[in-house]
């Protein structure tokens, strides 16, 4: 049964769910990420109380597991390990079911305990799912029933006519000094109607029939 525990420990510590060594497992304790700590059985006095003290810090399970430091490293890829912290609740809540079965007095209250953690993180979960499948679904809810677009009904006033242009005003590419509205020139043949015929000098010649 220990063999199941500390495989259930390994698969663990491949899926990256598991913090080793006592810097580690006090800063995941700080963090709230710790779901229960293990303890080797062999381990130091110092090292099992801070291990219970990084318990009381991130609020979280303190085991004291019945493998030695030399198993706990094997299990763990190391060479030994005094300290592991399991930071995934559904792995915790499987690593101490284990433990659970090889000794319920002992640790019967602390699966029963997890248990009751992992089921609750199940729930919110599937709560948080629920709650973005109905944000996803109400946004494209509100594009599908978007009406259409009236146009604009039309005002009834005339369409704007452009002024006359004003007498002394230049318009674009006019010439200075010719505003418009003057009088047109009258046609040539009329330029000189009415004028005094031009008197000869005496320095003028006849027109002759010699050539």
């Amino acid at each position: 049964m220990i063999g199941q525990m500390l495989s259930m420990l390994g698969l663990a510590k491949k899926a990256g769910r598991v913090e080793i060594g006592e810097e580690p497992v006090g800063a995941a304790a700080r963090a709230k990420k710790a779901r229960v700590i293990l303890v080797a059985q062999d381990a130091g006095p110092s090292s099992q109380r801070r291990a219970f003290s990084f318990a009381e810090t991130g609020t979280c399970l303190c085991l004291a597991v019945p493998a030695d430091k030399d198993a706990l490293g094997r299990a763990l890829g190391r060479t030994s390990v005094a300290m592991c912290a399991v930071t995934e609740i559904g792995f915790a809540g499987a690593v101490v079911k284990k433990l659970a079965a090889m000794d319920p007095e002992r640790y019967g209250a602390a699966a029963a305990q997890l248990d009751g953690k992992a089921q609750r993180a199940m729930e919110r979960r599937a709560e948080q799912l629920r709650h973005e499948k109905n944000l996803r679904q109400g946004k494209r809810r509100i594009h599908s029933d978007k009406p259409p677009e009236v146009p604009a009904a039309p005002t009834g006033k005339p369409p704007r006519q452009a002024r006359a242009p004003e007498a002394g005003v230049r318009r674009p590419g006019q010439r200075a000094g010719k505003p418009s509205g003057t009088r047109q020139r009258p046609p040539r043949e009329d330029r000189f109607a009415g004028s005094l015929p031009v008197k000869r000098g005496k320095g003028s010649r006849k027109k002759s029939g010699r050539q």
